[in-house]
C-alpha cells in the first residue's frame, strides 16, 4: 500500500470532479451570455414604453389646448415626463420617466424625474409635464446638466392676454416653459416641490 504524502485520488473520483467543474463552467458561461441579453431586452422594452408614453403625453396636451402643438413643434426642443406619486400624511414623493427631443436633429434623450415633497394630506397623484425649450442652449443645459426646482413655489400659468403662443405654460427658467397636464386638463397653477430632472444613464 502506498504511504506517499498527499491525496491519492481515485481516477473515477477525479473524472467525476472534472465533469462537475466542466458543468459549472458551462453554466457560468451561459449565465454570463444570457444576462447581457436580458438586460438589453429589458432596456429596449423600457425605451419603447417611454417613447409611447411621450406620444401619449403630447396627445393629452394637444387635446387640452390645441394651440400648444405650434409651440412645441416650433421650439428648439421639448421634453415630456409622466409622474406617479404617493403622499401619506406629512411626507411623500414621486418619480417618473421622460424623453427630451431635439426638434432639429431629432435626437432623443431618455430622462428621469424625482420629486420630494412635504405637506399635510393623504392621496395618490399622477400628472404629466411638457417642457418647451425656446433655445438650443436652454435645452442642452436641461439635458446635459439636469434641472430642478430648488424650493417650493406656486407659479401661475400664462394667460391669453399676454400672448397666445405660450398660453397655459409657466416660465420656469430663461428659455424654458412648462405645461402640467392633470385629469382636469392644463393646470392653472403649478406647485414646484423640489423636483429634479436628469438623464437616465441606463437607457441612453
Amino acid at each position: 500500500m502506498s504511504t506517499a504524502a498527499g491525496c491519492a485520488c481515485h481516477p473515477l473520483s477525479l473524472e467525476i470532479t472534472m465533469q462537475n467543474l466542466s458543468r459549472w463552467s458551462i453554466s457560468l458561461l451561459a449565465l454570463a451570455l444570457i444576462f447581457p441579453m436580458v438586460s438589453r431586452a429589458s432596456n429596449a422594452t423600457d425605451r419603447a414604453d417611454v417613447l409611447q408614453q411621450s406620444q401619449q403625453t403630447l396627445a393629452h396636451l394637444y387635446a387640452a389646448e390645441p394651440h400648444t402643438r405650434a409651440a412645441v413643434e416650433g421650439a428648439a426642443g421639448y421634453a415630456t415626463f409622466r409622474n406617479f406619486g404617493l403622499k401619506i400624511l406629512v411626507a411623500g414623493g414621486g418619480k417618473g420617466s421622460g424623453l427630451a427631443v431635439d426638434n432639429a436633429s431629432k435626437k432623443e434623450t431618455f430622462m428621469k424625474m424625482l420629486e420630494v415633497q412635504a405637506g399635510l394630506g393623504f392621496g395618490i397623484k399622477q400628472f404629466e409635464v411638457v417642457f418647451v425649450f425656446e433655445t438650443r442652449a436652454a435645452m442642452e443645459q436641461f439635458v446635459n446638466q439636469g434641472w430642478e426646482f430648488g424650493g417650493q413655489a406656486t407659479l401661475a400659468a400664462k394667460d391669453g392676454h399676454v400672448g397666445r403662443a405660450m398660453q397655459g405654460a409657466v416660465s420656469v427658467s430663461p428659455g424654458i416653459w412648462m405645461y402640467q397636464i392633470t385629469e382636469n386638463g392644463l393646470a392653472a397653477e403649478i406647485t414646484a416641490k423640489g423636483t429634479r430632472y436628469y438623464k437616465d444613464d441606463n437607457l441612453n
